[in-house]
């Protein structure tokens, strides 16, 4: 799964070019907003879900431990093929896992009453390996070798196509078992704590002036979490009942969003600017 997504960074980073960095970076709006949907609203959703749902303690803890989740890397690729803001998803992505060092321990205990410990050392190093290097090489290589990357541009869409059907069924794969096991309860209150976050992502962003391709960008980014991330720490710290929760919401993001993708790609260009 890493080096697949390491393959996914670097085919989006021959998608940029130094400039995109540079608009990411200089319009900050988009991912303080991201930031602040990803680790207020996203917790508060799936507590109030969790309780209006009647969820046990243990299936409570794996709902908010996906809540406090940064976003996933599979967002990036969804975002490319939904014509959001690659270089925007690429940041948020970064600044949340960055600042998931911190925020995550925080809230499980603000929600949870008790503090998670999160692997430091091991997420930053995932950052540098999985999302910043791949990218850099790959932005290099569009800055040093345009011909050259010019001529399999064309391919990239079929590339992250391809990547993002083998993320869904490697989750499957490696869930399956857990998956049998799951409640339509639980499967509900995952569903609605996703839609709930790709919804009030769009929405807060187009609310605040911002264009389509960017609150599509801030809806993915806010609807696809690193459930790896929310299981490993439920099993280390909790129980298998609470690693459900991220089980399948690492499976009804992906379907969801690689669907969100296709409507928002399908659309003709008049179509597209109405949503």
């Amino acid at each position: 799964m890493p080096l697949l997504l390491a393959i996914i960074m670097l085919a989006m980073g021959l998608t940029l070019t130094i400039a995109d960095l540079r608009e990411a970076l200089t319009d900050v709006r988009p991912l303080v907003m991201g930031v602040c949907l990803q680790f207020i609203l996203m917790p508060l959703l799936a507590y109030i879900i969790s309780m209006n749902f009647s969820l046990p303690r243990e299936l409570l803890v794996g709902m908010i431990l996906v809540g406090t989740a940064p976003g996933g890397t599979a967002s990036n690729v969804l975002a490319y093929l939904a014509g959001g803001r690659i270089a925007l998803s690429i940041g948020m992505t970064t600044l949340s896992t960055l600042l998931a060092v911190a925020m995550m321990p925080l809230l499980s205990s603000l929600y949870l009453s008790t503090v998670v410990e999160v692997d430091k050392v091991g997420m930053l190093l995932s950052i540098l390996k999985i999302i910043i290097l791949p990218v850099v090489v790959g932005v290099l290589l569009n800055y040093f070798c345009p011909r050259q990357v010019s001529r399999i541009k064309p391919c990239l869409p079929s590339v992250a196509v391809a990547a993002i059907s083998c993320v869904i069924a490697l989750v499957v794969a490696l869930n399956v078992d857990t998956l049998a096991t799951v409640s339509v309860a639980v499967v509900l209150a995952v569903l609605l704590h996703n839609i709930l976050g790709l919804v009030s992502g769009y929405f807060f962003a187009r609310l605040c002036g911002m264009d389509r391709p960017t609150a599509r960008t801030v809806a993915i980014e806010v609807g696809t979490q690193n459930t790896g991330l929310a299981v490993a720490l439920a099993f280390k710290h909790f129980t298998v009942l609470a690693a459900l929760p991220g089980a399948v919401f690492s499976v009804t993001q992906n379907l969801l969003g690689a669907w969100l993708a296709s409507y928002w790609s399908g659309k003709p260009p008049a179509e597209t600017e109405k949503n």
